[in-house]
């Protein structure tokens, strides 16, 4: 079998590729147009966001067994024409959900200690410990809107901590011992600490909009380390104004092409973004909660040992 790669990821997923007998091209540098005219001689195809695979990309792949995405999601592939047309789909939450979960920990303590500003005015020559008491973890109620691999490795690093941990899922039966799975209306009746870990569909993109934030009984703090359009940033910014979302710690933005590489698709900066990297309560990173030096590892394994269970 021939595989394709068009991202580059860790160096050994082509080389245990290889030597399972698997013949591995690269090609990081064509484009969609280019690698489509030649994809018909290839049974498989190793990506991560480069672009889309749509449903003339797949019409052109007349031999394809299999596309793998190294990362979580599948969003930029057509899942079902794909599956309609008997490709196999390979992705892997396994590699990085450990790195996700550490991920919006951290935020969230960092929120609550107020690190992030503490550390900007020290360096400053600012010394200000009133203005910077912090709050605790312990007694909060942690909301947890998916809980798949993601959220379920975001619970599991709230167990040292004395907080009631909830979880909303569509899929049923989900919870463990590490969240109590319950409806979205009693989650948001309860929750302190809402945590996103849904990926990019219908039904998540714009959710957490304003008639959504409104319905929280609490003012409450949001984490997202998620998929950036799933929250509608002027609405976001409305509620951190009112006070109804205390704080949000964003590794993803709505902002984000589908690449991930870039961040705006013109040099116009969104007057709800200026308000977000000037506003002390809210920490940025730039879509790296799964992007450790470990997940990167574990990433591509994942990957190679879906690969070698379906088709060696």
């Amino acid at each position: 079998m021939k595989i394709l790669h068009i991202d580059s990821n860790h160096s050994l997923l082509i080389d245990q590729l290889n030597k399972l007998g698997f013949t591995n091209d690269e090609d990081y540098t064509s484009s969609k147009s280019e690698i489509e005219a030649k994809i018909e001689t290839y049974d498989g195809i190793v990506i991560r966001s480069r672009f889309t695979i749509d449903q003339q990309f797949l019409d052109a792949a007349t031999n394809l067994k299999f596309i793998g995405r190294v990362g979580a999601g599948l969003e930029n592939i057509d899942c079902d024409y794909a599956e309609k047309k008997g490709v196999y789909l390979i992705s892997a939450p396994e590699g990085n959900r450990n790195a996700v979960g550490e991920h919006a920990l951290g935020m969230l303590l960092s929120l609550f200690n107020k690190l992030n500003k503490a550390d900007i005015e020290v360096r400053q020559g600012k010394w200000l410990r009133e203005a910077n008491r912090g709050i605790e973890l312990d007694g909060k109620t942690v909301g947890l809107i998916g809980y798949g691999n993601m959220g379920k490795a975001f619970a599991k690093k709230l167990r040292g901590f004395d907080v009631e941990v909830l979880c909303y899922d569509i899929k049923a039966n989900v919870g463990d011992e590490n969240a109590v799975q319950i409806s979205l209306n009693d989650l948001q009746e309860k929750a302190d600490v809402l945590s996103l870990h849904t990926p990019q569909t219908e039904l998540t993109i714009n959710m957490v909009n304003s008639e959504f934030i409104n319905k929280f009984k609490n003012p409450f703090w949001l984490i997202n380390t998620a998929r950036g359009k799933s929250v509608v940033t002027e609405d976001l910014v409305q509620a951190l104004k009112t006070g109804k979302i205390l704080g949000a710690g964003l590794d993803v933005l709505e902002y984000e092409k589908s690449s991930f590489e870039n961040l705006f698709t013109s040099s116009k900066m969104p007057i709800a973004f200026e308000y977000l990297i000037n506003a002390e309560n809210v920490l940025l990173t730039p879509h790296v909660a799964g992007w450790t030096i470990e997940s990167n590892i574990k990433l591509s394994q994942t990957i190679v040992d879906k690969i070698k269970a379906k088709f060696c």
